[in-house]
């Protein structure tokens, strides 16, 4: 720990990340599962992306959104797992005080716009089962790009916020995180200042970028889903339901564990399972989706066929 003066007040001018494991026995076994997982996360996320580009039939809002949501996969894996792989080749754990702050601004951009997009991909599957004559209209080339437009912009406030407020506290004494990436979580344990307005704009902030949206998606698929039941055959009722499925589970993921990690502030100590649910936020999440999109949708499914035996749609 060096001393470092600032307008701040910042005597910490770099942190310590314990990292997953501290036994080197076990640091190559985690840098072939990590090295394995980004690669297979990145390659499978820019194959839907590709396939999404090229495939005339996948031309349509429900796989822009897709699409979009595949690029925000592959940054948010970038912004740790690259780190964690560099950290167990070099043996260094130290991270310098600004790469911290931008590595908690990436992190929560990248989390924000997935919040928001998550939530116009229900939009969509609303407009198209339940209101199917006017589909075209409202979800229009126009509303898709300002919907996305909308999702970056309210998420780089929100991440703009958060590193901005983190920013003025001061950071003093211990500068060992016991993590593998910086969060805030982490970052208020080690602050010498009072964290408490910090933690409540997180509340107020996350009820607006995570609340909000979660209800929206809630409501959505209640329309949605009583839309569905009154479809007389089964077959019809199967489809529908297909659209929704991958999506859904994408959501009860996503939501699932982001719960789990920020309402656990009040913790005085930081356990193992913060790691654990920090792996399943920013490797497994991003890794799964297009697992996910392309077993359950034949659509993906045949595209991504395509592409591999160099196969185009006839349009």
């Amino acid at each position: 720990m060096q001393p470092e003066s600032g307008a701040n007040g910042t005597a910490v001018a770099e942190f310590i990340l314990l990292g997953l494991v501290e036994v080197p026995g076990l640091q190559p076994v985690v840098f072939v599962l990590f090295l394995f997982a980004y690669l297979v996360t990145v390659g499978g996320n820019l194959s839907i992306l590709a396939a999404v580009l090229v495939e005339p039939k996948l031309h349509t809002p429900m796989y822009f959104f897709l699409g979009n949501l595949s690029v925000l996969d592959v940054g948010c894996i970038s912004v740790t797992v690259p780190s964690v792989l560099s950290h167990l080749l070099s043996h260094k754990r130290a991270v310098p005080y600004g790469a911290c702050l931008t590595q908690l601004f990436f992190f929560h951009l990248f989390v924000g716009v997935d919040c928001f997009l998550l939530t116009a991909m229900a939009y969509d599957r609303f407009l198209a089962i339940c209101q199917p004559l006017t589909y075209s209209t409202r979800m229009s080339q126009i509303v898709q790009r300002m919907l996305v437009a909308a999702s970056w912009a309210c998420a780089f406030t929100n991440a703009l916020t958060h590193t901005v407020a983190m920013s003025v506290l001061n950071f003093c004494g211990p500068n060992v995180i016991n993590h593998f990436y910086c969060d805030l979580p982490q970052l208020f344990q080690l602050s010498c200042s009072s964290t408490q307005l910090n933690e409540l704009l997180l509340f107020a902030v996350g009820f607006i970028m995570a609340g909000t949206p979660m209800a929206l998606i809630v409501i959505s698929y209640i329309h949605v889903a009583a839309a569905v039941l009154r479809i007389r055959s089964a077959e019809g009722r199967k489809k529908a339901f297909s659209t929704c499925g991958s999506h859904l589970t994408v959501v009860a993921m996503f939501y699932g564990s982001g719960i789990f990690n920020y309402m656990r502030l009040g913790s005085t100590k930081l356990s193992d399972k913060d790691k654990a649910v920090g792996i399943f936020n920013t490797v497994i999440n991003p890794m799964l989706n297009p697992i996910i999109y392309s077993l359950r949708n034949p659509d993906v499914q045949s595209a991504l066929w395509r592409m591999l035996t160099g196969r185009r749609l006839l349009a």
